[in-house]
């Protein structure tokens, strides 16, 4: 075995967990920080089968890759169920969370407390880009559905399949 762990020292691994429909600037510019951080980011595409998302979890994990190459450490993959059990079976002790704004801070608090208390797995939280402050996957689906730019919210290879699925709606 070659790297961190042939030599004693355990891999650094966290999960940026989400649903991504679509990736954002602001969801990649919080996976990208996590990446100089950690030597292993998942990044964890929710699957719920209860709620139909303009894109299929495939095309959501493709779109991540391809968003996310340049990055040789992140790792996309879907999961269903308890976020925790996703950590407990890939060794993740932690949890990267964007936050926008205060509100967002009351919920990822009770998550995070609820995470921990499950199964040890911690939270860390990282302030947003002030750019992305306002920037949610559902406000770019919104407002390019009336026909709005949003060319500088997401990654170009985003806005090409996201006007394409519009297209055909």
């Amino acid at each position: 075995m070659t790297g961190p762990e042939s030599e004693g020292t355990q891999v650094r691994r966290a999960v940026c967990p989400g649903s991504f429909d679509p990736i954002t600037n602001g969801h990649l510019d919080i996976i990208a920080r996590a990446s100089r951080l950690y030597d292993e980011v998942y990044v964890a595409v929710m699957i719920n089968k209860a709620k139909k998302g303009l894109f299929e979890i495939d095309e959501r994990i493709d779109l991540i890759r391809q968003v996310t190459s340049e990055y040789a450490n992140v790792r996309v993959e879907a999961f269903h169920g308890l976020l925790v059990d996703f950590c407990k079976q890939r060794d993740i002790p932690a949890i990267v969370k964007g936050l926008r704004a205060v509100s967002d801070f009351d919920y990822e608090l009770q998550m995070a407390q609820m995470n921990n208390g499950l199964t040890g797995v911690e939270t860390v939280f990282v302030p947003t880009n002030p750019t992305y402050s306002f920037l949610s996957s559902s406000l770019v689906k919104e407002v390019a559905a009336w026909g709005g730019d949003v060319s500088h919210l997401v990654p170009q290879v985003v806005l090409e399949a996201l006007t394409e699925r519009l297209r055909q709606d």
